[in-house]
């Protein structure tokens, strides 16, 4: 029986050789396929807890943001209020001057400047800090993600201090300048209209727009964008030291640069011009609380333009546009602040600029 066993096996020998390779490539193919699928769910998982991880402090650094444009609001607030005093003019007509049409005229201009100035230097402020503190957040997130070992961070906390005290141009020259341009526009398209002229609020948004156009339009023909409100020229940055610059000056300026990119970009200039809009809307729309119809009024109440028929002499105007800079700029959540930070507009620019930043440069290539 043995032998009959031994010949079925000789005369079926390749036979039994093919079923052994077949089995164990089998075999061998199913490892091979295990081990591959157990290295893509790890690879999954890990890709998975490191998008949640971004994902995570991509959020935080919103609210950091968030929290960072309140706490600047006081600071921003008085310094309009330090070079666009009303508040002496409002005094000294107290006293009942002899040249109190002239110091009535020269509140209308200082009143309709500020209130303008604090719209746009609030937008300015709210994109500026989105930018620049995305791709700080952008940087952290790669020093403490990818570079540890032992590698140079990105950011360290000299460059980061030094980096984000740029936004002191926005608080000073840069206000200053933006200052001398709007107050040029008011007096030009306000400064031909009598006190006692009375305004609608349609008038009054007309009279905003031409004012406006002036500045914006302004900029343009001198070709500079409003982001030179918000960061110096190239030429008066770190870079004109032309000796003596440490390596963290460097990597100051290379944010500098990175950031003056972001502002001159199409996408940022569609933004700012969002924010500035929607800060336009919100500061008629306070505006509006003054011009409702006396109660009783044969206008009803449901009529869509009945804001339209009420209007107000310019000289009672006057003052509630001067009291406006204090709900405008206000490090109390407004309806105004908060319309700014939620624009969903705003949201999207954010996060490109932290996934820009974020990413590694070798995945970006």
């Amino acid at each position: 029986m043995l032998g009959s066993t031994w010949n079925f096996i000789k005369r079926h020998k390749r036979k039994f050789i093919f079923a052994g390779v077949f089995v164990g490539g089998v075999y061998l193919l199913g490892k091979y396929a295990q081990r591959k699928l157990q290295e893509m769910q790890e690879r999954e998982a890990s890709e998975y807890i490191a998008q949640a991880r971004r994902q995570f402090h991509f959020e935080s650094n919103q609210r950091t943001c968030n929290m960072t444009v309140l706490s600047m609001l006081p600071t921003l607030r008085e310094a309009i209020i330090h070079h666009l005093n009303s508040e002496s003019l409002t005094a000294l007509l107290k006293t009942k001057p002899a040249n109190k049409l002239e110091i009535w005229e020269d509140l209308k201009i200082i009143s309709f400047t500020r209130s303008i100035v604090a719209v746009y230097s609030t937008c300015m402020l709210v994109v500026l800090l989105r930018v620049q503190l995305n791709i700080i957040g952008g940087y952290l997130y790669l020093d403490n993600s990818v570079t540890k070992n032992g590698t140079t961070p990105l950011a360290p906390p000299d460059v980061q201090q030094q980096y984000l005290s740029s936004i002191q141009h926005l608080l000073g020259e840069g206000l200053i300048e933006l200052i001398t341009v709007v107050k040029k526009a008011v007096q030009e398209v306000l400064g031909p209209v009598p006190l006692k002229q009375s305004l609608s609020l349609q008038e009054l948004e007309q009279q905003l727009n031409q004012i406006r156009q002036l500045v914006e339009e302004g900029c343009a023909s001198k070709h500079k964008s409003l982001s030179w409100y918000m960061m110096p020229d190239e030429e008066n940055t770190l870079a004109s030291q032309a000796c003596g610059l440490t390596e963290n000056d460097v990597t100051t300026i290379k944010l500098l640069n990175e950031t003056r990119d972001m502002l001159e970009s199409p996408d940022f200039t569609t933004v700012l011009r969002t924010c500035l809009s929607r800060g336009f809307i919100r500061f008629l729309d306070n505006m509006s609380e003054f011009f409702r119809p006396p109660q009783g009024d044969s206008n009803p109440s449901s009529t869509p333009n009945r804001l339209s028929h009420v209007s107000l002499p310019l000289a009672k105007i006057i003052p509630i546009i001067n009291g406006q800079i204090h709900s405008i700029c206000s490090e109390i959540p407004s309806h105004f602040v908060q319309d700014l930070l939620l624009i969903d507009q705003v949201k999207e620019f954010a996060a490109n600029v932290y996934e820009t930043f974020s990413t590694p440069q070798e995945l970006q290539k």
